[in-house]
């Protein structure tokens, strides 16, 4: 039973890696419109758009693990490449959830609207200060416990409800009923600012990443009503009263967010501005201990753990709040929307306040799993053709792996640093390779993989140090990472060898991989 178990959980795990999203084109290209559009941000590239139905961004993704897996001759597991586990994807909306719960259009209509608002960030264009609201809007059933576990149990391996602590077991429901949420179509949302007086947590008044600002109350209805599946996302104007504009000050200024109607849809703006420094973060494994490179152990830790901080990585995120003037944080998660109420909460608590991207339900399948950071990405560099940015992530995910380097690429001055953890060589649980092909023709001053937030402490990002001299660095602009110290490619190693890879070898790593799944 265990054996099936497995192997139907493996067999829906993703067999690719990252593509590249094609750019948007130039600003005086002739497009056909596409509804809802987003506002412009002040750059040459027409903005990225929110259409109704599904955005048909996602073309071919490419399969480069195929190569080093036809090297090794293995039936490797898929999310060798992937670094994006089964539990993130295929959660269930609409209709399929009316029917796991076996409630019908009469109740639905009985309950609560609720809105999630994301953090959103501003830009200052020639209009004056622009911001990005995004969000969903849905209405939650209400769901016996019983049925609650049973739903619960679906996500967990070898343990169930019954058997966690009252504190992981209340999480397991709590993050399952945030997952069996109604998304709202066709809605109108109104959004209400006002000074935000705090958000984060650096040790600094405020929380960090931003300033109060003296004035910014008003009233802003979106442009669009939400698409089918219950999300806004849309640049909207509003007005400079008591703001300062975005190019004559280098402070992020913060506003509270509250969705019109409910008191679900609270959070923070940051209004960034035109020059500046932005680190842009990913969450999982970085600031957080989620070992999403072992089920098991990623399973619980998302669902039923309290969220752990790695190390002592929210010291050198405050000491960057601290000492960078006016430095902007985003955070970015590929974790769908509905379940990053916990991620923005435990970022809140012990991180610098800063902006969100999550995925949207628009992107649910795995091939938008895997596109959606650099989409993302592209949403925020285009947004800020001005400011430098500084990616943090760790090696577990291929789409890090090859998106990092690729805007280092596609937008030359902007990337200032790339800072990835090494988890392969940090976490033995990591039996997984990680590709470093993407940096070969990328400048060696301006990345590095490090294993603990302490090779972090002394770099001066703000000034573009973004290696620790005193960190091993080994990278061969192939796979590494592989067991017994196999690496490949053709880059120069600091290591005094580099075994070479044979059959045995191969045999050898396939053996301690299937011994860390647990399989």
């Amino acid at each position: 039973m265990r054996s099936t178990r497995y192997s139907f959980l493996l067999s829906l795990l993703p067999f690719a890696t990252t593509s590249a999203i094609h750019r948007a084109a130039p600003a005086n290209a002739v497009q056909e419109q596409q509804y809802p559009l987003i506002t412009p941000s002040p750059s040459s590239w027409d903005p990225t758009k929110t259409q109704k139905y599904r955005r048909g961004i996602i073309s071919d993704i490419g399969n480069d693990i195929g190569g080093v897996l036809s090297e090794l001759g293995s039936d490797i597991p898929s999310y060798v490449a992937s670094g994006v586990p089964n539990f993130f994807q295929d959660f269930p909306t609409g209709d399929k959830v009316k029917s796991s719960l076996g409630i019908n259009d009469d109740q639905v209509a009985a309950l609560p609207t609720q809105v999630l608002n994301i953090p959103p960030y501003g830009n200052w264009t020639d209009q004056g200060w622009n911001v990005r609201f995004h969000g969903n809007v849905y209405k939650q059933p209400d769901i016996a416990q019983s049925k609650l576990d049973d739903l619960a149990n679906i996500f967990l391996i070898d343990t169930s409800v019954d058997k966690l602590q009252p504190d992981s077991a209340a999480q397991a429901r709590n993050l399952t009923a945030e997952i069996f949420v109604l998304q709202q179509d066709d809605l109108s949302v109104t959004i209400n600012l006002e000074p935000g007086s705090s958000a984060g947590s650096s040790g600094q008044e405020g929380g960090g990443g931003g300033t109060t600002p003296s004035g910014g109350n008003q009233q802003v209805k979106l442009p669009y009503n939400t698409t089918v599946e219950g999300d806004f996302d849309s640049f909207v104007q509003i007005k400079g009263e008591g703001l300062e504009d975005g190019n004559s000050t280098s402070n992020v200024q913060r506003l509270s967010v509250h969705a019109e109607g409910t008191d679900t849809g609270n959070a923070t703006a940051y209004l960034v501005p035109t020059d500046g420094l932005t680190i842009i973060s990913d969450i999982d494994d970085i600031l957080r201990i989620t070992k999403i490179y072992q089920p098991k152990e990623g399973l619980l830790n998302s669902f039923a753990r309290p969220f752990v901080q790695w190390k002592n990585m929210p010291d050198i995120y405050a000491n960057w709040s601290r000492s960078i003037p006016g430095v902007h944080f985003h955070y970015l998660t590929t974790t769908p929307e509905q379940i990053t109420r916990n991620y923005m909460d435990f970022i809140y608590k012990t991180y610098p306040g800063g902006s969100f991207d999550t995925r949207p339900l628009n992107f649910s399948d795995v091939d938008a799993t895997l596109s959606i950071r650099k989409f993302l990405l592209q949403k925020i560099f285009l947004t800020y053709p001005k400011r430098k940015f500084v990616l943090v992530a760790d090696t577990s995910n291929s789409d890090v792996m090859k998106d990092y380097p690729e805007m280092a690429t596609d937008f030359p001055g902007q990337v200032q640093c790339i800072l990835l953890r090494n988890t392969t060589a940090t976490d033995d649980g990591d039996k997984f390779p990680y590709d470093t092909k993407g940096f070969k023709d990328l400048n060696q001053q301006s990345y590095m993989f490090f294993n603990v937030p302490d090779d972090l402490t002394n770099l001066n990002i703000a000034a573009g140090q973004c290696v620790n001299s005193t960190v091993h660095q080994d990278v061969t602009f192939g796979y590494q990472g592989l067991p017994f110290g196999v690496n490949l490619g053709k880059g120069k190693s600091t290591a005094a060898t580099t075994p070479m890879l044979t059959t045995w070898a191969a045999l050898g790593m396939l053996g301690v991989m299937v011994y860390g799944l647990g399989l």
